[in-house]
């Protein structure tokens, strides 16, 4: 489905509402869209005629980082190696689990506002689901480990490195924890290699 592009005043009032929202999401600040309007000097219902929930203003500031995460998971299924397709999507997924404040209450909210926010989830996990079927068939990853284990897994992985790594060394502690897991998860090759992430 397309829709009609904003006019100009309104395509700068959408960048502006979502500007601040991105602001207020890394500040750890909850949206309301009441203060949004307040903050970017707008009539509440200009808000409201971008955005009719709180819920779908989260998912359009979280969009970007789907849409990347989508693009890289096609990109690690072209990969022929299966083991390092799997663990590159995983440290992207965890890289930007870490770094966008927008990602995990939108990836863990049962129903979305938005029906690309609908789609962007079914593809990161369509993915994810083939990359890991791809590596257990190849022999790399544990027999046991299912497409339900990875999500609990990167979220235990996120939530580790944002509790007790400090704000300028949690991206480090992520990579650091991501690595130590697939050491858990990867097939022992001999020399206790996990294979590339």
């Amino acid at each position: 489905m397309t829709t009609a592009p904003l006019r100009k005043d309104a395509a700068r009032n959408w960048e502006r509402i979502v500007s601040t929202a991105r602001d207020l999401v890394d500040e750890g600040t909850p949206l309301q869209l009441n203060d949004i309007a307040r903050r970017v000097h707008l009539g509440v219902g200009t808000v409201y005629r971008h955005f009719p929930t709180a819920e779908a203003l989260l998912e359009t500031v979280a969009a970007p980082t789907l849409e990347a995460l989508a693009a890289q998971g096609e990109q690690a299924l072209a990969d022929d190696d299966p083991g390092r397709a799997l663990a590159g999507f995983l440290r992207r997924t965890i890289e930007a689990q870490v770094t966008d404040a927008s990602l995990a209450p939108v990836s863990a909210a049962a129903t979305d506002a938005l029906p690309r926010t609908t789609e962007l989830k079914r593809t990161l996990s369509s993915v994810g689901t083939e990359l890991l079927a791809r590596a257990r068939d190849a022999g790399v990853v544990r027999a046991d480990l299912t497409s339900a284990d990875l999500v609990p897994l990167m979220c235990g992985v996120a939530y580790a490195a944002n509790v007790h790594g400090a704000p300028e060394t949690r991206l480090e502690t992520a990579r650091r924890y991501l690595t130590a897991l697939l050491e858990g998860l990867y097939v022992s090759r001999g020399h206790g290699d996990p294979g590339p992430a």
